[in-house]
């Protein structure tokens, strides 16, 4: 067993994620231990949450004789028997289910859909909205009911234990924004009440040293309702010098608006940046199975984001882990020698932070609809490809822009240009299915045929031709805003059937970085364990 589980671990490169904490006071690096045991607390919780058998199989693992080292790594690496991106599982003990359950352990295995929607008509406005919300489980009782359990009935004890420590670490940080936002979380583990802390989240200060995500929030293992939510913590130390980078491009958002290659009428007056924050990562726990997160957008309770709206957090030592490890020896194989000395970190991340931005660029609503349209309803399946595609080509546009009026002097275009087209490849990838990778598809092709990107037969690698991008980049941002402000579904369709197919050229490459055993992604090294 253990060479095929040693072979999925090989994968992922170990990366050192560590944050510089020299910064912080010895009471505030007290605290960072004291959320590491949270974490470690909440971590618990979450195996609980995946599958029933989750802790019943830990404990058989650590009671091997001898143990087997690679099968309990690879559990701790993907929180249970089974890697969600490559489908490789634990062969051992021979009656594991092939694969988490569509519910996880939010509710009984032997539960149909229509059953709970049955059940969820018998009950009062008050349940129907607990029972389809995120904060509670679904079971059976004596007589095999389905009945309603909240979260803090459920996991009381470790919950328990959570709050207790959350509350330690409150009293030794400094700044009085993260210390009510930990103090309300530690409340509302006991209470099921969530709706003030993720308000208290929001509110963390721009000044606080430590940034602190912690309690149930994605909804992605429930494949039954996407509701139920999972336990995560991440702890990170906030990266300042970072920040004020970004309060550059979101300072110029409305100039970028101003400027785009669009007439008017798709033009958004008075935009307002949405607050994102850049960190490195300390620790995680929890919900937080490989592929790593690299980025996040919380909260998911409509409530909180009517009430208080909601924050973008962008992990850039893990980003950097990703760039080094995957995307830095994909852009030897497939780009051209002579352009390769441009792919930098810099340039990949600054263009993530101006991607995050675009997000906020453009028409939302179709031009001429009253009551005004959102673009998503207008577009349907398709818009969330669209979206990603006008998020990362708008962010393109903006750094030429911003470079060409002094906004910022560095990274280059040759460098923005050349790191853009070696990413395209690892987004592509993990295939076409997903936004991000089919948006870059798109793009990609779209680029080649106006020529400014450029493929050669010989030495199979492409290349960029400096001269041409400039106007392909505002000609295909151009068509993307101008579709999104029409509500153009047609049109659309059309578009992402014409150049969203991965060619063979591309596919070739793909076979190559696949040869090559470049790691699929990053595994976590941290100075806490």
């Amino acid at each position: 067993m253990t060479s095929d589980i040693a072979k999925d671990i090989d994968k992922y490169a170990l990366v050192p994620v560590r944050a510089d904490l020299s910064n912080l006071t010895e009471n505030e690096k007290q605290a960072v231990v004291k959320l590491v045991e949270t974490a470690n607390i909440i971590d618990n919780i979450y195996l609980g949450q995946k599958w029933s058998g989750n802790e019943k199989l830990l404990e058989e693992l650590k009671g091997q004789k001898p143990v087997d080292e690679d099968a309990l790594l690879f559990y701790h690496l993907m929180k249970g028997p089974w890697d969600r991106t490559t489908g490789v599982m634990l062969s051992w003990p021979t009656d594991l289910p092939k694969a988490k359950p569509l519910g996880a352990n939010f509710y009984p295995e032997d539960m149909t859909k229509d059953e709970f929607q049955n059940w969820v008509k018998t009950l009062s406005p008050d349940d129907q909205k607990r029972a389809k919300g995120f904060y509670y489980v679904i079971r059976r009782n004596e007589s095999r009911q389905l009945t309603l359990i909240p979260y803090s009935a459920e996991y009381q004890d470790l919950l328990k234990q959570a709050s207790d420590t959350l509350k330690d670490s409150a009293k030794l940080v400094a700044d009085q924004t993260l210390n009510k936002f930990l103090n309300s979380r530690a409340d509302a583990f006991l209470s099921n009440e969530y709706l003030d802390s993720e308000v208290d989240w929001l509110k963390i200060s721009e000044d606080s040293k430590l940034e602190v995500t912690i309690g149930p929030y994605e909804v992605y293992m429930d494949e039954l309702f996407s509701t139920k939510a999972a336990f995560e913590c991440f702890i990170h130390a906030r990266d300042f010098e970072a920040s004020k980078t970004l309060k550059k491009f979101s300072g110029n958002l409305q100039f970028v608006e101003d400027n785009l290659p669009v007439p008017d009428k798709y033009k958004t007056k008075g935009l307002i940046p949405p607050p994102i924050v850049v960190v490195d990562q300390i620790y995680s726990a929890g919900n937080v199975e490989l592929p790593m997160t690299a980025a996040y957008n919380l909260p998911n309770d409509e409530e909180a984001i009517k009430k208080a709206g909601s924050k973008l957090v962008i992990i850039k030592n893990v980003q950097e882990g990703k760039f080094e490890k995957i995307l830095g020896p994909i852009g030897k194989l497939v780009i051209a020698q002579n352009q390769q000395q441009n792919i930098i970190f810099d340039a990949f991340f600054t263009h993530v932070l101006l991607h995050e931005v675009a997000h906020s660029n453009g028409p939302h609503f179709v031009i001429g609809t009253n009551p005004p349209e959102p673009v998503r309803d207008a577009l349907q399946e398709n818009y969330s490809t669209i979206e990603e595609a006008k998020a990362d080509i708008t962010g393109l546009f903006a750094a030429g822009l911003l470079l060409k009026n002094g906004i910022i002097t560095t990274p280059t275009i040759e460098q923005f240009y050349t790191t853009f087209l070696s990413s395209a490849f690892r987004s592509i990838r993990f295939g076409t299915a997903e936004a991000h990778g089919l948006g870059q598809c798109i793009q990609l092709n779209y680029l080649l045929d106006e020529g400014g990107f450029e493929y050669d037969a010989q030495t199979k690698t492409f290349s960029v031709n400096f001269s041409k991008l400039p106007d392909a980049v505002s000609k295909l941002a151009g068509d993307i805003l101008i579709m999104q402000g029409d509500g153009d579904k047609p049109r659309v369709d059309a578009f992402v059937k014409q150049y969203g197919v991965v060619r063979d050229i591309v596919k070739d490459a793909l076979n190559r970085i696949e040869q090559a055993n470049i790691p699929i992604d990053i595994r976590p090294q941290y100075d806490f364990q």
